[in-house]
């Protein structure tokens, strides 16, 4: 069975997602207050984390800075429904999604399905190691090891950056569109609005450098989607 770990102030909430989980198969353990969820995220093997963003003690925000400083947990954040700043900043501290208030418990089982379908993903069987590794000028990925390093350095990415970093790789100079990425990466269809890919990429770009070789190393294609550069160093 799987282990979730639900952190909310809402009592009610937890109480009626932990009662709709718990039939789809997943053991929910709660937490009311960012401190208590942090040190719960810690100390304990989850295989998610819903993360809301206002909670006392400490913020969603700063419960997901100190998770994300010892853990690559994915987590999935719960954001006010319309909080556009909120899902970006979000996102760029290393959620691997978000979910708005009030939410379908459908879409919540969905998206922690999908979530999961993706980080537990394991590639193909090969019989040499090259096959599981994609290198490109200093960055090198290692899919069986989920592992990634720049330089000969490992760069720390959650779960959703490592596929859309792979995803781009794997079509190094061919432009990938978000539609594609999303699949990938977030294991749904882009929503409309939607800017958790440019967000992601926009992390990656930061944790890889933003140039390789004098090159931008994702290049944004309007309307379009990212294209990873083919220079080397």
């Amino acid at each position: 069975m799987e282990r979730i770990l639900l952190v909310d102030d809402d009592v009610e909430l937890c109480a009626l997602v932990t009662e709709y989980l718990e039939p789809e198969g997943f053991s929910i353990d709660t937490a009311h207050d960012g401190l208590e969820g942090t040190e719960r995220a810690l100390t304990n093997d989850y295989a998610l984390i819903i993360l809301d963003v206002m909670l006392p003690g400490i913020n969603g925000f700063e419960a997901l800075r100190r998770i994300r400083a010892e853990s690559r947990t994915p987590v999935l954040m719960l954001t006010a429904r319309g909080a556009d700043v909120d899902r970006i900043v979000g996102l760029e501290i290393g959620a691997d999604d978000y979910l708005p208030k009030s939410f379908n418990p459908r879409e919540l089982v969905a998206r922690i399905h999908a979530i999961l379908r993706r980080t537990r993903e394991k590639p193909k069987t090969s019989t040499t190691a090259s096959a599981e590794t994609i290198t490109l000028g200093d960055v090198s990925v290692n899919s069986g090891a989920r592992t990634v390093r720049r330089g000969g350095e490992l760069v720390s990415l959650t779960s959703t950056e490592f596929n859309v970093l792979t995803a781009l790789l794997a079509r190094a100079g061919h432009v990938v569109s978000r539609e594609e990425l999303s699949q990938v990466a977030l294991g749904r269809p882009l929503a409309p609005l939607d800017r958790s890919i440019d967000m992601h990429v926009s992390s990656l770009r930061r944790k890889l450098g933003a140039e390789i070789n004098g090159v931008e190393r994702i290049k944004t294609i309007r309307g379009t989607g990212y294209i990873y550069a083919t220079a080397t160093v």
